[in-house]
Formats: structure tokens, sequence, C-alpha cells
């Protein structure tokens, strides 16, 4: 071990990188598909009311702002055989990848309460998955360097399991059909078994980002005795970095959650699209990342951390506006909409996908001030404003499309069911992009003042 290895500033192998990546892209093959398609086929399939779904959203994510915090506290307070953060992976990884394919089983449809069961259970226990898992990144290292290549590697292989779900699902689901058509195949078996098959391999990545952890920088056994639910009130309260990325956690996933739930709807309505075009759109809101999320240490050394946001966040601004301006054209080219999903996938890709790197930042920050390290409640906070956003998102999708009489059994929609999926697709995600360039505009840690609060972090031993 180097010098500098022993005062917490590890670095880490290839293969410890992409096993900590197998983590996200675990999650997407399992949760993304109940972000990006759940309400898709809550409506178009299982025959629920979109309002209703909006609500069954809602409860689910205010369940969780309340089971955030307890999980925080249980992981931060408790220290399990397996390790501190990463046997989570291991003890929640079966019956989440479980809830999740029971989400997409429609035997008891039109059932509202079998809905509000399966999906409330999937959300609770992701949040046993997520929260630690956000925590296992903090533990690794306290070198801000290798915390970004490790971020980018974990973005990069989150935006494989991104394009898994957006792109290839709906060629899975069309293979498993019965009735091949244009469009995006509605049969309940072939969604069942699709959702099998991604949940199942999602379980073997979480177990192996479990065996190529290890946690290194955590607290000791006797802080952890002290850990309090409290104590994720008394950190946002004093951690001020910490709250500038709880709102713009806010900002980003209620953008995200809006914009990806529309995009079957905005290709299937407005664009008439078959379900190979779907799949490309789709797939376009992932190819960005394999260009640019590994260019993402050496763009943010050449033009800082701030500025990377404001022009990544200011690109997917022009994507959207592109797009809106497209699908009013008379005869839109498919080839012009590819464009405008490529420029606005990058720029959303590299802004939400760095944004995980500061959290470790402000893990250390909460350390230096009042000396615990308490990354899982920290990550519950994050949780708190991620699942906040995702109430956002669920309300609005579902009651725009309620709003502007959104018809799943009409094939052809009237002209304010295609503007209400406009907006859900380009107008509201780009408002809420503005916003969020103002909430990070107020992020003070730089690299160099990271570095040195862990410094003397180490320091004081």
């Amino acid at each position: 071990m180097s010098q500098n290895d022993s005062k917490g500033f590890y670095k880490l192998s290839w293969m410890q990188r992409i096993g900590f990546g197998s983590g996200d892209l675990a999650q997407n093959l399992i949760f993304q598909v109940t972000c990006t398609y759940l309400l898709f086929f809550y409506t178009d399939i299982y025959g629920l009311d979109p309002l209703a779904v909006s609500v069954m959203f809602t409860v689910g994510n205010v369940a969780n702002v309340i089971w955030d915090p307890i999980v925080g506290a249980l992981i931060d307070k408790n220290n399990p055989k397996l390790g501190k953060y990463r046997s989570y992976l291991i003890y929640v990884g079966l019956p989440l990848s479980g809830f999740a394919i029971l989400c997409f089983y429609d035997g008891f449809a039109p059932s509202l309460l079998y809905a509000y069961v399966t999906y409330v259970a999937m959300t609770l226990l992701y949040t046993f998955i997520n929260v630690p898992y956000g925590a296992l990144n903090s533990s690794l290292t306290r070198d801000t360097h290798e915390i970004t290549v490790l971020t980018s590697v974990r973005m990069f292989m989150a935006n494989i399991g991104g394009l898994a779900v957006n792109s290839g699902l709906p060629l899975v689901i069309s293979m498993f059909a019965v009735t091949q058509s244009g469009e995006l195949p509605k049969e309940p078996k072939a969604w069942f078994t699709t959702m099998c098959i991604y949940a199942l391999v999602g379980m073997c990545l979480l177990f192996f980002c479990f065996s190529q952890c290890k946690e290194r920088v955590v607290m000791d056994a006797k802080e952890s005795e002290n850990v309090k639910i409290s104590d994720l009130w008394m950190e946002f309260l004093h951690n001020r970095p910490l709250r500038v990325i709880a709102f713009f956690f806010i900002t980003a996933f209620a953008m995200m959650s809006v914009g990806n739930a529309a995009g079957a709807y905005f290709m299937n309505s407005n664009m008439e699209g078959t379900a190979n075009e779907l799949a490309i759109f789709m797939a376009l809101g992932s190819i960005p990342s394999f260009i640019f999320m590994p260019l993402v240490p050496s763009i943010k050394k050449a033009v800082g951390k701030k500025n990377m946001f404001y022009i990544f966040l200011g690109a997917a601004i022009i994507g959207m506006a592109m797009l809106y301006a497209i699908a009013k054209m008379e005869n839109p080219s498919m080839m012009m909409v590819y464009v405008a999903q490529f420029i606005k996938s990058t720029g959303v890709i590299v802004a939400t996908g760095y944004m995980w790197a500061l959290v470790p930042e402000v893990i250390s920050y909460g350390e230096y001030k009042s000396g615990k390290r308490i990354a899982g409640i920290v990550n519950a906070l994050t949780g708190i404003f991620f699942k906040a956003g995702m109430t956002l998102g669920g309300i609005v999708g579902p009651a725009v499309l309620a709003y502007v009489g959104y018809n799943s059994k009409s094939i052809q929609q009237t002209p304010l069911a295609e503007e209400g999926i406009l907006w859900l697709v380009c107008v509201i995600p780009a408002a809420l992009l503005v916003l969020g360039i103002f909430i990070i505009s107020k992020y003070e840690l730089t690299d160099e003042k990271i570095d040195e609060i862990n410094r003397a972090i180490e320091a004081r031993g």
C-alpha cells in the first residue's frame, strides 16, 4: 500500500471500477424499466386510468419519503458481516427482482389493489438497494480524481442498462409477441417474459458488484452506534452544499421522469413511429454516454465543474427545442428527430451522470464539519429528493395525459392530446433544466476545496 493509499486516497483497479459500475447497470435493468415503461403498461395493457396511476405513483413516492431516512439510519448504524453497504446488494437483490417482475404481471388486471401492493413493495425494496449502493461510492476512496473516473465508469455502465431498457426492451417484447405489428406490442405475456429476463440479469449483476467492492472509508463501529434518524435533518440544516445538490436532484429527476415516460407516447402518437423507430429513438437516450462519459474527467479538467454543467444542460435545452419545432412540421423527418434526440440526450446524460460525483464531496464536507461520516444518511437524503423528483414526474405525466384527453384505445390522438405529449417531452423538461442551471450555480465545493477538506480529515485521524 502506498503512502497516499494509507491516507484514504485509494487507487482502484479497472475490475473494481467495472464491478462498482455493474451495480448501476443492474439497477437500470430492474428499476428503469418501471420508470420508463410502467406508466405505458398500466394505461395501455393493464387497463388502469391515468389519474389512478398518478395517485398510485404519488402514494409510493410519499411512502419512500418516510422510508428513506429509516433506511439511511439503519445502514449507517449497523455493520453486517458481508459489508456495511455492499451486503444489501445480496440481501435485497432477490426480492427486488421478484417484485419488479410482479409489477408486469397482468393476471389480476385491472386490479388496482394488486398494482398498489406490487408497485409500492418494489419501490421500498429499491430504496434498500439504492441508498447503500450510493454510500458504497464514498466508501471506496477519498481521491477526487478517482471518484470522477469511478462515476464516469458507473454512468457509462448505467447507460448500457439504459440502452438495454430504452432501445432493447421494445425489440425483446416484439420478439416474444405472437402478433407482429409496426407499433410497440401490447401483449401482456410478452411484457412479463421480457421483465423476467431483465430482472434476473440485473440480480446477477448486483451479486457481481458485491464481489468486486471493498469498503475502506467508513465510520468505525463505535461511531455507528450513535447514529440517529434525526441526524438526517441536522445534516440537511448544516450542510449547505448538500442542500444545493438535493434541490438539483429534485429538478433533474423530475425532468427525466417526465421526459422518459413520455417518449413512447411521443413516438407512437406524434410521430406515428414503428417499434423499430421507437427503439432507435430510445437508444439515442443512452448512446451519447458511450462517447462523452469517458471524456468527463478531461472535460471537467478543461472547463471546470460548473462550466461543464452549464454547457451540457444548455445543450439539452437546445435539443428539446429542436424536438418541439420538428414535431410541428408538416412532414417531419425521422432523421431530424434522431439528431435532436441525440443532442438532448448528450446534455442530459453528462449533467445528470456527473452529479453523482458530488455526493461523496458533500459526505466529506459533512464529516469535516461534524466528525461523522454518515454516508448512508446523506444518500438517504439524496434519495428523498430523488424520489421527490420522481413523484413530481409521476404526477405530471399522467395528469397532463388525463387533462388533454389522451385515449389509449385510439390510434389517432386529438391535436390537444398531441400538444400535451409535446409539453411532456420538450417544454416541461426544458423549464426544469433552466431551474437546474440556477441551482447548480450555487454549488461552492471546488476540487481544490474538497481535496483540502479530505486531507484535513485524514490528518486528524
